[in-house]
C-alpha cells in the first residue's frame, strides 16, 4: 500500500511539472511575439534589426529604421517628420554613410528632404545612424 502511494506521488509531481514546463513555454511565447516579416530570423537576426515591432512603433518606426522627410539638422543630427506627423531624432556621425543615386555626403541633406535610416535605437526614443538613404523627391 505504501508503494502505491509513493508511485502515486511521483507520477501526479511528473505530470505538475510537465504541465509547468509547457504552462512555461507557452506564457514565455505570448510575451515575446514574433512581429509580422520575422519569422524566419533567428532572435540574434531579430536584434541586429531593433525589434520594436509589438512594441508602439510606427510602420516606418521599427527599431532601428525611420523613413520621412527632414524638418530640422545640425552637424551631428537631423529631425525627420514621418507620414503620421510623427517626429524622430536620428543622431550621425563622420562614420554613417550617406547614399543616394551615387555616393552622398551631410551637405547633401537638406530640410524637408525624404529619407530612409538604418541605425541603433536609443533608449530615448531617438536613432543613432548607420546608414542615410537620400529618397528621391516624389512630386
Amino acid at each position: 500500500m505504501k508503494n502505491k502511494s509513493i508511485i502515486i506521488t511521483v507520477v501526479t509531481a511528473l505530470i505538475i511539472g510537465i504541465g509547468g514546463f509547457f504552462g512555461g513555454v507557452q506564457y514565455q511565447k505570448s510575451k515575446s511575439p514574433t512581429p509580422p516579416g520575422f519569422g524566419n530570423l533567428s532572435a540574434a537576426q531579430r536584434a541586429q534589426f531593433g525589434n520594436r515591432a509589438g512594441r508602439g512603433g510606427s510602420p516606418t518606426d521599427v527599431g532601428g529604421f525611420a523613413s520621412g522627410s527632414i524638418i530640422s539638422m545640425d552637424d551631428k543630427s537631423i529631425t525627420i517628420k514621418d507620414q503620421s506627423g510623427s517626429t524622430k531624432i536620428i543622431y550621425f556621425s563622420d562614420s554613417t554613410k550617406i547614399g543616394k543615386q551615387a555616393d552622398g555626403s551631410k551637405s547633401d541633406l537638406n530640410k524637408d528632404q525624404s529619407v530612409t535610416i538604418s541605425g541603433k535605437s536609443n533608449s530615448d526614443g531617438s536613432l543613432t545612424a548607420e546608414n542615410i538613404q537620400i529618397r528621391p523627391t516624389q512630386n
